[in-house]
């Protein structure tokens, strides 16, 4: 099975770059990955058995991009998040609060919960993404889960004594 790049694009663009995001935490970066990955697809011959197994090479692909990036070292003169933050819009500032602390994550732990808690994946599915055991996986969400407790705890404190 083969898609138009057009198709993914459309379908997949902005799944694979808050995939790409949780991981680089850089806007430019995670476009460059997403980019990346389209190209692969492009040049690969691969015949994919379902859009289930098209998805989850896309994922695993954008996954690795994103990790590649983070190698380099241009990764270390990155920009903030804080003006792309800014330019979203979220429903109410809980919703806001979330995505800043999942994003403020290691990437370890921001990649696997937004896989896992955007995306839908099952632990098994990531661990295949992610080319780590499913033990890997699981831990990394009881940790990310943990951090994310703390950080969102310590925001709702720091509220209390400003009002």
């Amino acid at each position: 099975m083969r898609c138009a790049a057009e198709y993914l694009a459309e379908t997949y663009q902005q799944n694979l770059f808050r995939a790409a995001l949780s991981i680089t935490h850089n806007v430019q970066d995670a476009e460059d990955a997403v980019q990346n990955t389209y190209l692969k697809y492009l040049k690969t011959n691969t015949e994919f058995e379902s859009e289930e197994h098209l998805r989850a090479w896309l994922f695993r692909t954008v996954s690795n991009q994103a990790k590649d990036t983070l190698r380099t070292f241009w990764h270390r003169n990155r920009t903030s998040l804080e003006d792309w933050m800014n330019d979203l819009e979220f429903e109410t500032p809980e919703d806001r609060s979330l995505a800043e602390a999942v994003l403020n994550l290691p990437w370890k732990y921001s990649s696997v919960i937004h896989l896992y808690y955007y995306e839908d994946y099952s632990v098994k599915e990531i661990a295949s993404i992610l080319s780590v055991s499913e033990s890997a996986v699981k831990h990394r969400l009881q940790k990310g889960r943990a951090a994310l407790k703390t950080e969102l705890e310590k925001e709702n404190t720091e509220e209390l004594i400003h009002e």
